[in-house]
C-alpha cells in the first residue's frame, strides 16, 4: 500500500454483532451462507466445538461420509439459529484406520476444546477412549466398531455395533440356513464375530458357524471363497432330517467384502451351483448394490442384516432434505450408506442434549454438562429410526461384555431386484441373544 495518510482518530472495535453481520453479507454475496452466519438467537452464546473423525483414503475400510455428513450438519443448524442459540462448530480428523491416527484425533479432540466426538468411525477404541475419558469428553454415536465403545462410561452408542449385526444375522440365517460359513477378518474385533454369529444361529436351533479367517485389506480372497463354498456346499449335500440342507456364507470384511464375492462368485461359476450368501450392514449397503450392477450383481438375493430402516423408508425424508439443501453436492455423501446415517442420528442426539441443557445468554457448554445431561435424561427420540435412546443405568444391558448397548434393534434384509428390501416393518430385538453369547473374556 502507498501513499500518505493524514492524522485520524483511533477507530472504535466492532461489536461481535456488526463483526458477524459483516461476515455473513460477505458470504451471501458469494456461492452459499456459510456456517455460523446467519441470526443466532442470544448472540453473545459461545460457540460450542465437537469433533468427528473417520478414516479416508485407507487400504481397508473408509468412511468419508461421516465427517462430510457433520460439516453438512453444522451448516444446517447454524442456518436455523445453532444449538439453544449456539453455533456449532465442527472440527474433523482422518483417523486413518491406526492406532496412532485414532489417538492423534482423540488428542487433537482435547486440545480443541470439544464438548463430544460425534458421529465417529474407528476401530481403534483402546488408542481413543483413554484420551477422551481423561478429559470427560462424551463419545456419542460412534459407529460400533470397537468394544470399548460398548464398555466405556463416556460411550453413548446410537446402535449396537458388530454385535447386534452378528448376533441379528444368526438369527436370520437359522430359519433357512442348515450350515453357515462366516468370513471375517483376523484381527482382534473379528474375534468376537464367531461367537455372536453362533449366539444367533443357536437361538434358531442352528449349528456353529465355520470360521473363516481372512485379512482385512486383501486384494484377493479366493483362498477364503473355496473354503467357504465347500463348507456350505457340504451342508446342501448332506441335508438333514428337518432341514432343508441349504448352506449359506455370510461375509463381514467391511469394504473389502465386495472384493471377497468378486473372488467368490468366481469360484463358485468354476464349479457350477448356486449358494446363498449373507452380510450385515456396512460391508453391504445400497451404495454398494448400485456399484456392482444392482439386480445382475453379486448380491442379488443376499441375506442382509442391518441397524435402522432401509434407505428408502420415509423416517430418513428429514435427512435427506438437509442434504439435499446444505450438501451443496458433496459426492462423498450418500444417504444410503451407513456411516452417513449413523453420523445422522449421533448428530440429533447432539443437538437435543445441548437444547435440553440450555443456558442463558452468556452461558458456555462444557463437556462436563453433556455427560451429565447424558446420563440422567430421561432419552433422545430419533424420529423412528432407533428406539428411543438413553443411556441411565436401568437401561444397560445384562452384559459383560456389551453393558452400554442400549439399542438392541436390528432389521432383517433381503436383495431383491438390486435394491435393499426391510422384510418386516417391525424391528427385531437381539438383546436376549447378546446376553447369551458367550463371552469374549
Amino acid at each position: 500500500m502507498t501513499g500518505r495518510q493524514g492524522p485520524s482518530s483511533p477507530r472504535p472495535r466492532p461489536t461481535r454483532t456488526a463483526t458477524l453481520f459483516a461476515a455473513c453479507t460477505a458470504a451471501a454475496v458469494g456461492a452459499s451462507l456459510l456456517a455460523g452466519c446467519g441470526v443466532l438467537p442470544g448472540g453473545s452464546r459461545e460457540p460450542v466445538t465437537v469433533m468427528t473423525w473417520a478414516p479416508e483414503g485407507t487400504k481397508a475400510t473408509n468412511m468419508p461420509g461421516m465427517p462430510a455428513m457433520a460439516k453438512t450438519y453444522a451448516r444446517w443448524v447454524n442456518a436455523k439459529g445453532g444449538l439453544a442459540g449456539h453455533e456449532l462448530k465442527v472440527i474433523t480428523c482422518n483417523e486413518r484406520n491406526t492406532t496412532f491416527g485414532a489417538a492423534a484425533c482423540a488428542r487433537q479432540a482435547v486440545r480443541a476444546g470439544a464438548i463430544a466426538v460425534v458421529g465417529s468411525y474407528s476401530q481403534h477404541g483402546r488408542a481413543f477412549m483413554a484420551p477422551l475419558e481423561v478429559a470427560g469428553i462424551p463419545y456419542i454415536g460412534g459407529y460400533g466398531a470397537s468394544d470399548e465403545e460398548f464398555v466405556s462410561p463416556f460411550s453413548y452408542p446410537v446402535n449396537g455395533g458388530q454385535a447386534t449385526l452378528l448376533a441379528g444375522n444368526g438369527r436370520q440365517l437359522a430359519r433357512d440356513c442348515t450350515r453357515v460359513a462366516l468370513v471375517r477378518p483376523d484381527t482382534i474385533a473379528g474375534d468376537d464375530l464367531p461367537a455372536l454369529l453362533g449366539s444367533g444361529l443357536a437361538e434358531g436351533g442352528g449349528h456353529p458357524a465355520t470360521d473363516i479367517r481372512a485379512a482385512e485389506d486383501a486384494s484377493d480372497y479366493t483362498a477364503a471363497a473355496r473354503k467357504s463354498l465347500k463348507s456350505a456346499r457340504s451342508a446342501s449335500l448332506a441335508g438333514t432330517g428337518t432341514g432343508t440342507g441349504k448352506g449359506c456364507v455370510t461375509a463381514v470384511l467391511g469394504d473389502r467384502t465386495e472384493t471377497f464375492f468378486d473372488s467368490f462368485r468366481r469360484v463358485e461359476s468354476e464349479t457350477g451351483g448356486k449358494v446363498a450368501v449373507a452380510s450385515v450392514l456396512g460391508s453391504v449397503a445400497q451404495p454398494l448394490l448400485d456399484r456392482t450392477g444392482g439386480r445382475n450383481g453379486p448380491f442379488e438375493g443376499a441375506y442382509v442384516t442391518g441397524w435402522y430402516p432401509v434407505a428408502s423408508d420415509p423416517r430418513w425424508d428429514p435427512m435427506r432434505k438437509v442434504i439435499r439443501e446444505h450438501a451443496f453436492a458433496d459426492n462423498r455423501i450418500d444417504p444410503a450408506e451407513p456411516g452417513v446415517q449413523t453420523a445422522w442420528i449421533a448428530y440429533t442426539v447432539l443437538k437435543e442434549t445441548v437444547e435440553a441443557i440450555g443456558g442463558g445468554d452468556e452461558a458456555d457448554i462444557s463437556a462436563a454438562d453433556v455427560f451429565r445431561t447424558l446420563n440422567q435424561g430421561d432419552g433422545v427420540l430419533t424420529g423412528g429410526l432407533t428406539p428411543r435412546l438413553s443411556w441411565r443405568f436401568e437401561d444397560m444391558l445384562s452384559s459383560r461384555d456389551f453393558p452400554r448397548i442400549v439399542n438392541r434393534d436390528v432389521t432383517f434384509q433381503v436383495v431383491r431386484q438390486g435394491r435393499l428390501v426391510q422384510l418386516k416393518r417391525d424391528f427385531v430385538d437381539v438383546g436376549e441373544t447378546l446376553v447369551r453369547a458367550p463371552s469374549a473374556g
